[in-house]
């Protein structure tokens, strides 16, 4: 798939892989797959961002991808985004959709928002959120009607 269809067809939430097509290096080989890993990983789609202005300027369609955290006893240091133009040359594949009822936590409303958190159900994601501080958080739950359009739409992960 390509990036554009990526924007269009998958939902926030998705587990969503990118990959430049070449094979992966020997592990003895350290920088080239360190390099590679950086054009060939996974990672859960958190945002998508429509075309804007700033100033003079217009921006592309964009959407980023949560591929990772780093830290340790429990607290996060840093968070591993990665942000897509809809240009972009990789190839996209859609690994795994959020499942009918999972309620995904978004840190605001809006255009801008961006997901914190893939709960299971409504009281897992209400617990979540008791303990993580994000005031203006809003709840935004898989439908049946958005999995049914995945399936007549021909949207299956592939």
């Amino acid at each position: 798939m390509s990036a554009s269809l990526i924007y269009d067809l998958a939902p926030v939430g998705s587990i969503v892989a990118w990959s430049d097509g070449t094979p992966r290096p020997p592990e003895r080989f350290r920088k080239k797959l360190a390099a590679w890993k950086t054009r060939n990983s996974q990672g859960r789609l958190i945002r998508k961002v429509g075309e804007r202005s700033v100033g003079a300027t217009s921006l592309s369609p964009n959407f980023t991808l949560h591929e990772g955290d780093l830290g340790a006893n429990g607290v996060i240091a840093i968070r591993i985004h990665r942000t897509f133009s809809l240009d972009s040359d990789l190839a996209f594949k859609v690994v795994e959709r959020p499942v009918l009822g999972a309620v995904r936590v978004f840190d605001r409303a809006g255009s801008c928002a961006e997901l914190v958190h893939l709960a299971f159900n409504r009281q897992a994601a209400e617990k979540w959120l008791s303990g993580h501080g994000y005031p203006n958080a809003v709840f935004e739950e898989v439908t049946a009607d958005e999995i049914a359009a995945d399936h007549i739409e021909g949207r299956a992960a592939a």
